[in-house]
């Protein structure tokens, strides 16, 4: 009997010491629950960028015809930069710049370059990218809108740099039409409610040019940037309760005119406006004007509604808000736009293809409510590759920041410390005659005419020097006047990249260091 009655004990005392167990276990379990709900979340970050949109196209940057009340406001409560830089002059290479965090004499893509049927050349497998450095420290990714780094299923998908999901357009020759007949949902082509046409065409001769009906068949259904912006609300629902980097390269203003008739009516004879038949690439449209101005506006609705969702979410002090451009405003009159007219470029020298500053300085937009202090102006000389280590370090992984980039991160800028200057920046590009420059606090020294166009011709090799303090509208070569200073710059131009196999440029290759 009294063995039993033992044995019941023990079984008893077991039972006690479990359910102790259990309760210690729970207890420090909710402790350390509690512990990591107390621990600040990481930022969301939504980093959007127009596609050819100018410095002055913007009403915080000037811009007195074309309304943008949504990013105007946006500036308003958070950091305009006044000196912020592409990546590159056009669009593939300045991409590559803002992915990889490498200036354009290090980056691996140097200029545009198809493939074919469809998409750009490729990112190689491994590249070290901003999305796959925040996919490494638990962010949900994605990219949404233009792509142009990399066929379907190449090293350069998207899917495989870092992005768990990507809605869009993966080449850029695609993007031409805003009314595709097909999106990439992941790996996935998604047939669109559009008929088929080429983005490239003029108006047929028998065809009313000042008649609206004339341009019908260059419509469609589905206006590939709505969808784009539907998909980034999703994402941006789905994820909300992680962080979250929303890279969101809209399509828009980039040629050809395209844009839905509500849009449009907002424009219409607001100022004389000759009708586009065609004939300088791209699209007719019978209000080209309107059509470009109403294209921007729509961008800034759109904007505006993601803001929205993420005040709605209640997200807003956990969300760090980028707009920028990924080079400047377009040629002129080509397509039917009109940079003059709207002082695309805000009196500065050149457009899209040049690295004068109205070609690659370009509009940005910083708000994180609660973190940064809004209301600010700031003229600090940044780039493009700087928003890898920026992005990183305001998130709280500054140690995660590859020591290989060329960026230097301007957080300490944004939460209203005291930073140096950046020493230098730096950018060349082999196209559009091939150019090189060199950014030296308020000096800048360019080289153009590199590629000779004529046979016999030999690279012009002379730095141009402008005091952009002076004279943002570079119209002063004022290199004979200090050689000490080119002589800096020219050392700085040969230490800042190294040749390419994939991106040959002969004149600056034989240079050397």
């Amino acid at each position: 009997m009294s063995a039993r009655i033992d044995l019941r004990r023990y079984r008893g005392g077991l039972a006690r010491f479990a359910v102790v167990l259990a309760t210690v276990l729970r207890l420090c379990w909710m402790g350390a629950a509690t512990a990591a709900a107390s621990e600040p979340r990481p930022p969301n970050i939504i980093f959007i960028m127009a596609d050819d949109l100018g410095y002055g196209e913007l009403g915080c940057y000037g811009q007195e015809k074309i309304r943008t009340p949504h990013l105007d406001e946006l500036a308003q409560a958070g950091v305009r930069f006044t000196r912020h830089y592409a990546g590159n002059a056009v669009c593939a290479p300045s991409r590559c710049v803002l992915m990889t965090g490498m200036n354009p004499g290090h980056a691996w893509i140097r200029d545009n370059s198809e493939v074919q049927p469809e998409g750009q050349k490729p990112i190689p497998a491994g590249t070290i990218t901003v999305a796959r450095v925040l996919q490494q420290q638990g962010y949900a990714t994605a990219a949404m809108g233009k792509w142009g780094l990399g066929p379907p299923g190449s090293a350069g998908d998207p899917l495989k740099q870092g992005f768990d999901h990507f809605y869009g357009y993966n080449c850029q020759r695609h993007a031409h039409n805003f009314y595709p007949t097909y999106l990439w949902d992941d790996d996935r082509r998604v047939e669109l409610n559009n008929p088929a046409f080429s983005p490239y065409q003029k108006l047929p001769d028998d065809a009313d040019p000042n008649s609206p009906e004339s341009y019908r068949g260059f419509q469609g259904t589905d206006y590939a940037p709505d969808l784009i912006g539907r998909e980034a609300r999703r994402f941006v629902r789905e994820h909300r309760d992680q962080p979250f980097y929303l890279y969101l390269p809209t399509t828009v203003p980039h040629l050809a005119l395209q844009v839905p008739d509500d849009s449009l009516q907002e424009y219409l004879g607001q100022w004389p406006d000759p009708p586009y038949p065609g004939g300088h690439a791209y699209l007719p449209h019978f209000a080209p004007r309107a059509a470009y101005a109403a294209m921007v506006t729509r961008m800034d609705r759109e904007v505006g509604r993601l803001v929205a969702l993420v005040r709605e979410l209640g997200l807003e002090e956990q969300t760090i808000f980028v707009f920028t451009s990924d080079n400047g405003p377009t040629y002129d009159r080509l397509g039917g736009s009109d940079s003059e007219f709207f002082h695309s470029a805000s009196g500065m020298r050149g457009l899209k293809g040049s690295l004068y500053e109205g070609g690659v300085r370009v509009p940005l937009i910083v708000r994180w409510k609660g973190s940064i202090a809004g209301g600010r102006v700031e003229d600090r000389l940044c780039g493009f590759e700087d928003w890898l280590p920026t992005l990183l370090d305001l998130a709280g992984f500054k140690a995660a920041i590859p020591a290989t980039v060329d960026g230097i991160s301007f957080a300490p800028l944004l939460r209203g410390e005291r930073q140096v200057a950046r020493p230098f920046l730096y950018r060349e590009f082999p196209d559009y005659g091939g150019q090189q420059a060199l950014w030296l606090g308020e000096w800048k020294g360019i080289r153009q005419n590199l590629v000779p166009t004529q046979e016999g011709q030999s690279p012009d090799y002379h730095i141009q020097l402008y005091d952009l303090a002076l004279d943002r509208s570079e119209t002063r070569d004022v290199s004979a006047d200090h050689p000490d200073v080119v002589a800096r710059i020219d050392a700085l131009m040969r230490s800042a990249r190294r040749p390419s196999t994939e991106f040959p440029f002969p004149a600056l290759d034989r240079l050397g260091p």
